[in-house]
């Protein structure tokens, strides 16, 4: 079993149903959801290229999929993510927009994301207690030789090449996508998601997800809000 330490929006809120459609399921209920067809995308092929971020749900990475530490349990990850959401302030940034990143089609934030970029580096250092040591394989899986130094140091001490410099916050649509057929898409998801994005966007919880056994969907397991009200950053 492995758990993960997401950003993803609140259940039924407009963006998770949003997203479930695009993805064709929605992850707290672990339910199948019929996904549109587009001008230029139907939805067979958008069920192909949607495959990987139907398995994983609607998120944004924080902390990745990691094993648990040997004797701790679920709910000793639970009451750390309850004390480490205890002491932290909801905070907002500008919006999120359709674009690409490495090949793939996702939501990505725009505007000053320093704010962002610090809570995420918080949560990876906080969590890594949490976290078994990655086996040969799980290494061999990020295929090492294909990332760069800063990248190859951050997976063996963190666990995950794309934490603190190396990190890019984004919400996966889509598998890669070749260059042919990337505008086609991004017109899509840009129509679809039309409705949340340009406006601001709350960093309000993490959410814990779960995967029952290797290969399975990832589940919602909880939902942990951050305690202190919304704030915002003055000029």
């Amino acid at each position: 079993m492995r758990y993960a330490i997401y950003f993803a929006p609140e259940p039924a809120s407009p963006l998770a149903e949003l997203a479930a459609r695009w993805i064709g399921r929605d992850a707290a209920t672990g339910k199948a959801v019929q996904q549109p067809d587009f001008d230029g995308l139907g939805a067979d092929e958008l069920a192909g290229i949607t495959g990987p971020a139907r398995r994983y749900g609607f998120h944004a990475t924080l902390k990745a999929p990691f094993r648990l530490a040997e004797g701790l349990s679920d709910r000793d990850l639970v009451q750390a993510m309850e004390k480490f959401c205890a002491g932290r302030s909801r905070f907002v940034i500008e919006g999120v927009k359709v674009g690409s990143i490495d090949s793939f089609v996702a939501l990505l934030p725009y505007g000053d994301v320093n704010e962002l970029n610090g809570f995420a580096s918080e949560v990876v250092g906080a969590f890594d207690g949490c976290r078994a040591e990655l086996t040969e394989s799980e290494i061999e899986r990020r295929n090492p030789e294909q990332l760069s130094l800063a990248e190859l140091r951050n997976l063996m001490r963190w666990g995950y090449p794309y934490v603190f410099d190396c990190f890019r916050f984004h919400m996966t649509l889509t598998s890669r996508v070749p260059d042919k057929d990337r505008e086609r898409v991004l017109i899509a998801a840009r129509q679809h998601f039309a409705p949340v994005t340009e406006q601001e966007f709350s960093i309000d919880a993490l959410t814990l997800f779960v995967e029952p056994e290797p290969g399975a969907p990832f589940e919602i397991h909880s939902r942990t809000p951050l305690a202190h009200g919304l704030h915002r950053k003055t000029a």
